[in-house]
């Protein structure tokens, strides 16, 4: 239960203050239209265009400050939300929070990794061997779920450098270029999560002035979500030319069509969430489509 759970009118959201995660959080935010005056700590900033107010912590914090409703939504990797959920479910807790929104960015993997020397043959070379993780919980579900046997050796820190100390004989960490992996001489043979940063919150919905606030801020988010990749896409064409264009058109909402002067020509927009390349610009002409216009999407609301 939330130790400290009273009823507000404002919305308080945790981010990285530092960390890969940080800055394109921000960035997230401000293009929500969302503006904040810092504190002199830097630490607390207060929202000066809507009642949403942010915290800079540490990421490891966050799932535990929406536990303990210190905030009410974060951005965190699901690789730490999810291995504090199975921390609390191991000690028998209720879960207190969970993931909300994917927000595409910060992508990376918990990946099994060996010695490159090592010729792997399956998961089960694991069993009875040492795997070095700063994730233990998300690993020993994992190998229960696999019914692999091994010894989980926790560390906070250095992971890639185990194998090499004679500390394990197999790694469990964050991957996303590859680049440690190799400097350390070892091999990614096996993922066991696909992460990003994701929008957290409490596991019971909010009864007060929050919740409204919630469902703008989650309205916000999928606007900007999904006009990510998107162009508005503005043509002209002949009402006969149509059965060989829209086929062209796999990945657009259905187009806004209107007549010209009331004639066979017409005219048609559409949001297309694909790229719109040259190449896909000359097939539409080639189809009969003339005075293409692509124009960049800044905000959508459904």
């Amino acid at each position: 239960m939330n130790r400290l759970a009273p009823s507000r009118d404002r919305l308080r959201i945790a981010i990285q203050k530092s960390g890969r995660l940080g800055t394109p959080a921000r960035e997230l935010l401000e293009r929500l239209g969302l503006r904040f005056q810092e504190s002199r700590d830097c630490l607390f900033c207060h929202g000066e265009t809507a009642p949403i107010d942010l915290l800079l912590v540490r990421d490891d914090d966050i799932p535990g400050l929406i536990a303990d409703g210190v905030c009410d939504l974060g951005v965190v990797g699901r690789n730490v939300l999810l291995e504090q959920a199975g921390e609390r479910s191991a000690v028998r807790l209720p879960p207190a929070f969970r993931e909300v929104r994917a927000l595409g960015f910060g992508a990376c993997r918990l990946s099994l990794a060996v010695p490159e020397e090592q010729e792997w043959q399956g998961i089960e070379q694991l069993a009875g061997r040492r795997i070095a993780t700063s994730y233990p919980a998300l690993l020993r579900a994992w190998m229960a779920d696999n019914a692999i046997q091994a010894e989980v050796v926790v560390l906070s820190g250095s992971v890639e450098i185990a194998p090499r100390l004679g500390q394990a004989d197999a790694i469990c960490d964050l991957v996303s270029s590859g680049a440690t992996l190799a400097a350390n001489r070892l091999k990614a043979v096996g993922d066991i999560l696909g992460s990003e940063a994701v929008l957290a919150g409490p596991a019971a919905p909010f009864d007060d002035a929050r919740a409204e606030l919630a469902d703008m801020l989650l309205r916000r988010i999928d606007g900007v979500l999904r006009i990510r990749d998107s162009k508005l896409l503005l043509f002209q064409a002949s009402r006969e030319s149509l059965p060989g264009l829209l086929p062209l058109l796999p990945d657009a909402e259905p187009p806004t069509i209107c007549a010209i002067d009331g004639g066979d020509t017409l005219a048609l927009q559409s949001l297309c969430h694909g790229a719109v390349t040259w190449q896909r610009l000359e097939e539409l002409k080639r189809a009969g489509a003339c005075g293409l216009m692509v124009l960049p999407v800044e905000r959508m609301l459904a």
